[in-house]
């Protein structure tokens, strides 16, 4: 009977087992329950905050694009703004560069374009190894080229330049603007035994007078400049020499553009005459009215004409002036004027010429 009681023992272990892990199954069932809400929570937490997300960005793009809508309607605006002073820079840059006068209107009159033939220079004759355009004329229309000056030019004496009071060793810069200065600048100075220094500059007018210095310097041993015929090309290199005093060695009888040129740019100079034009001796030409064109380059050649040929009734004979101070001439002593030079189609007297005989002599 013992035995069977303590075989009576395991089986209730093995039922108690049993019984314990059907507890432990109904116990880990609602556990699983459990945590499958949780997962479904989880998922949900991602969405709405996925949510938020997308109206947070979607509220951060609204004030950003209306930001730059209103920053891109102003830009149109300042574009005025920006111009303004882009124009000023450029007006002050111009302002420094001189403005010449303008210049007076020239009329030029309709007389009847005869035939030319005959033609009078007021040049000295060139030497026949030289190559001038007006003998170039001569050979293309088949014309007869006559030189002959109207004007003779006088040195200054070294006595008559001491009374202007001019001390050339003062000066550190000389404007040259012909052959004639280059000339009679260091003739003077020859005279007077003033020797030039090698730091004197020379302002030319022309590539010519520039090379036309050798004859009395060495031409790479100094500080030479040069224009393109006219001073408005130097206006900045005489600009950035303001410390020094120019000499400007001119005729009694010469343009004061030159002069105005330089008070415009408010520079240290001194005119000095060193030499003068009087009206050369012309009782060797006995027939002026045989030439059909006279061509004159200076005033001072005009007033030689009237003052040579006084009873000179023009009638047929064409009259050419180069410069408008030489046409002015023409007509205030009481002559037509029939060429003109420079003019834009024909910037020189030669082309000008060539221009009115080209057309003239079709017929």
């Amino acid at each position: 009977m013992a035995a069977k009681k303590t075989k009576s023992k395991p089986t209730s272990k093995k039922g108690s087992k049993t019984v314990k892990a059907k507890k432990a199954k109904a116990v880990k069932k609602p556990a699983k329950k459990t945590t499958k809400p949780k997962k479904a929570v989880a998922k949900k937490k991602p969405v709405k905050v996925a949510k938020v997300k997308k109206q947070v960005k979607k509220a951060v793009v609204k004030p950003v694009k209306k930001v730059i809508s209103k920053a891109t309607k102003p830009e149109k605006q300042p574009k005025q703004v920006q111009e303004a002073p882009v124009k000023k820079e450029r007006k002050n840059a111009k302002q420094p560069a001189y403005v010449p006068p303008p210049l007076p209107v020239i009329e030029i009159s309709n007389f009847p374009k005869n035939k030319v033939k005959n033609v009078l220079v007021s040049q000295p004759k060139p030497a026949d190894n030289d190559k001038n355009p007006y003998l170039d004329l001569g050979r293309k229309y088949s014309l007869n080229i006559n030189f002959r000056q109207f004007i003779r030019v006088e040195g200054l004496s070294a006595m008559d330049f001491r009374a202007q009071r001019i001390d050339i060793l003062a000066h550190g810069a000389v404007i040259l603007t012909s052959r004639l200065a280059v000339d009679h600048f260091f003739r003077v100075c020859n005279e007077m035994r003033i020797t030039v220094p090698e730091t004197m500059k020379y302002f030319c007018i022309n590539e010519q007078t520039a090379y036309y210095l050798q004859k009395y310097i060495q031409y790479r041993k100094r500080k030479i400049f040069f224009g393109h015929g006219t001073l408005l090309d130097l206006v900045d290199v005489i600009r950035k020499n303001k410390e020094e005093k120019f000499l400007l060695p001119c005729s009694d009888v010469h343009k004061e553009q030159i002069a105005d040129f330089l008070d415009e740019l408010k520079i240290s100079y001194t005119k000095g005459i060193f030499y003068r034009t009087v009206s050369a001796d012309l009782s060797d030409i006995k027939n002026l009215s045989e030439y059909d064109v006279l061509v004159f380059f200076t005033p001072a050649g005009i007033r030689s004409l009237k003052q040579n040929f006084p009873n000179f009734k023009q009638a047929g004979t064409r009259i050419a002036a180069f410069g408008h101070a030489t046409a002015q001439m023409v007509k205030q002593l009481g002559y037509r004027l029939d060429i003109f030079a420079p003019n834009p189609q024909n910037p020189s007297m030669s082309m000008a010429l060539d221009a009115y005989i080209k057309e003239a002599n079709k017929r």
